[in-house]
């Protein structure tokens, strides 16, 4: 078999017909930004994820920082606060907290669930910390209760980082309407995937909204009357359109991941290859299936071998990135070691039962060497 690690161009085909017409529609409309597909897009998906807001803007990092700038600018966070962050995050979490003059506190991670070591949480608290950056990382729910008193004990604004765990439940409620705002990414490869970049923010805040929404269009509040200190970050209207039309499939695709990950949790062998522990109920939409194993680039070369694509996800945590020199010499064990061992395999709605059983039986064979 050949199973690519993501098919773009065979995720897109399953809903060919009814995207081509979408954006023939709005090439024909003459109306590419600011428009009223932008506007149904954002109410629907406000309605899907249970908040009041939904601010579509132009990539998931423009998510992350205009959050953080409008907070600023609100005067609820200050220039230096201190931000909690998992170690493990993609670098784009980081560099939001880090363009807007503040400092992510990277906390260390639990090796079984990949969620943030309690104990680092309650080391890393002082009078300087702001906000906790809750990062469901590869679609696993990361919010807990205690995750919620925590910051309600330490005054802290909870800012979830959803870029990829689109759907994704805690209990009865979806991940980003748990905290104060939630960030979203609609990358392509996204479980929710534009075709192109995108993103967006939700909230229940009214004054929050109002404000990312201005600094997003320039810092205008009304037209050509700058307020904030903006910059040009939107969604448009070609893109609102594909995702409208992939958000009513969205919640059939999770279930149709969560099968195939089933598949990998019942059959994959438990030997050199270790697996996060498993989340039922919703809370984990499978946007990368990761394993972790001591051997992983003898593991990748392998699979390569026998026709199935991976990839790694990510090879350097931020605090060892070289644009961040003054953390480089952190000690965060778990995050780095985890680094070390971490291969992601195929998982998305498009493979067959089938594909996933050659997986599982290829790295079965690769375990009894």
């Amino acid at each position: 078999m050949n199973i690519p690690y993501l098919d773009l161009k065979k995720v897109t085909a399953q809903h060919g017909e009814e995207i081509q017409k979408a954006v023939a529609e709005v090439v024909g409309s003459g109306w590419y930004l600011q428009g009223e597909r932008v506007k149904r897009f954002e109410a629907n998906y406000a309605r899907y994820i249970g908040t009041k807001h939904c601010i579509g803007v132009a990539n998931g990092l423009d998510a992350l920082m205009l959050t953080l700038k409008a907070y600023k600018e609100l005067g609820r966070l200050k220039e230096g606060a201190e931000i909690l962050v998992p170690a493990n995050t993609f670098i784009a979490t980081v560099l939001a907290i880090t363009e807007n003059g503040m400092k992510p506190v990277f906390i260390d991670i639990d090796e079984e669930t990949l969620d943030m070591d309690a104990t680092c949480l309650e080391k890393a608290i002082n009078e300087r910390t702001g906000a906790m950056m809750l990062v469901h990382l590869y679609g696993r729910c990361t919010y807990h209760e205690s995750i919620k008193q925590f910051c309600e004990a330490n005054n802290l604004i909870l800012i979830e980082d959803n870029a990829q765990a689109h759907g994704c439940f805690y209990k009865e409620r979806r991940t980003s309407s748990l905290g104060h705002a939630g960030c979203h990414s609609f990358y392509p490869g996204k479980n929710l995937g534009a075709l192109g970049d995108g993103g967006a923010v939700t909230t229940n805040d009214d004054e929050l909204a109002a404000t990312i929404r201005a600094i997003a269009n320039y810092g205008f509040e009304e037209k050509y009357v700058a307020r904030w200190q903006g910059r040009n970050s939107r969604l448009d209207e070609v893109q609102a359109a594909v995702l409208d039309i992939k958000l009513t499939y969205l919640d059939d695709d999770n279930r149709r991941r969560q099968a195939l990950a089933r598949t990998y949790y019942t059959n994959i062998n438990k030997g050199m290859v270790r697996l996060p522990s498993f989340l039922d109920g919703g809370q984990n939409v499978y946007h990368i299936f990761p394993v972790f194993i001591e051997r992983r680039d003898e593991l990748q070369l392998y699979l390569k071998e026998k026709g199935i694509g991976t990839l790694i996800h990510y090879p350097i945590p931020p605090h060892l990135q070289q644009c961040y020199p003054i953390w480089n010499k952190l000690q965060l064990p778990v995050t780095e070691r985890l680094a070390q061992q971490e291969l992601s395999i195929p998982l998305n709605p498009t493979m067959t039962d089938e594909e996933a059983i050659y997986v599982v039986e290829a790295l079965n064979s690769f375990q009894k060497f």
